[in-house]
């Protein structure tokens, strides 16, 4: 440590070291360890981690904090995140490990009744839901600033057990940032941080007007496929499902030459009793 109480530089390769050495040990102990993995230079690839990101990322009590915390985040020095409900705790390794806490304003309730009210009938399925995959109106209302799901700095309590002064040190917006791609993985863990229950958001899929526009064709399966999905025979003109006929062809058929060769020998002998009156 120098004479300002910092503790010498360790580069990325000790950090990494540090880390794994740190993670078998708390292993061995017992202990779940959540480590966050980057592959590849994207953090975060899906809505619910880019939405967190860009959430930070717009505020400028945050930017210039937070360019260190995705070098750190990207080599593996989060050794272990866990969300629960209004905190996120973490481990992070940097000249040794460090404790890493973030706390989350929940939203409140009328402004969470508020979201759902105005997503209400526009979100189909929980699925949907999870994977962001829902019009571009529920997204600007679940990202709107101040008022949707993501939270503002003032909703944010930062605590670090490194001798950094500052509120976001390096190793907090390596944890901020390590949420992200959590939600990429787990985005239901968003709804626990805020302790609301995502379902409440599709509730009203049921209840939407009448002029909803109809589902996309993608959706819709097509005859052949309920064909093959169902194992029955489509009749496309009147519009109707039927069982697949209990006679295939070749059956009928040989029912017809049965029905010929009886009908003639009847003929034959109505002749023959004929000749003999005669």
């Amino acid at each position: 440590m120098d004479y300002w109480g910092w503790k010498p530089y360790v580069s990325a390769a000790e950090r990494r070291g540090q880390a794994l050495r740190e993670m078998a040990r708390l292993k061995k102990q017992g202990r779940a360890v959540s480590p966050v993995t980057i592959e590849g230079r994207a953090i975060v690839t899906t809505f619910w981690g880019k939405a967190w990101c860009d959430n930070l990322e717009r505020y400028s009590d945050f930017e210039n904090r937070l360019p260190r915390g995705r070098t750190y985040v990207r080599n593996g020095s989060v050794i272990d995140l866990q969300i629960g409900a209004g905190e996120v705790k973490a481990l992070v390794s940097g000249s040794e490990i460090y404790k890493v806490k973030v706390k989350i304003v929940p939203v409140t309730k009328v402004r969470w009744r508020s979201i759902c009210t105005d997503c209400a009938g526009a979100i189909d399925s929980l699925i949907e839901l999870l994977q962001g995959r829902f019009s571009k109106g529920v997204m600007e209302r679940v990202c709107r600033q101040r008022t949707g799901l993501f939270p503002a700095p003032h909703e944010i309590k930062l605590s670090c057990s490194c001798p950094d002064w500052a509120d976001m040190c390096k190793h907090v917006a390596a944890v901020l940032y390590g949420i992200g791609a959590r939600l990429d993985q787990q985005p239901d863990l968003l709804f626990r941080l805020h302790q609301v229950d995502e379902k409440e958001l599709i509730a009203g899929a049921g209840s939407a007007p009448l002029g909803k526009t109809a589902p996309a064709a993608t959706k819709v399966l097509g005859s052949e496929d309920l064909s093959t999905l169902f194992g029955l025979d489509i009749d496309l003109g009147a519009g109707s499902v039927t069982p697949a006929a209990k006679n295939p062809p070749a059956v009928r058929a040989g029912k017809n030459k049965s029905v010929a060769r009886t009908r003639k020998s009847s003929i034959a002998s109505r002749k023959s009793s004929r000749s003999k009156k005669r």
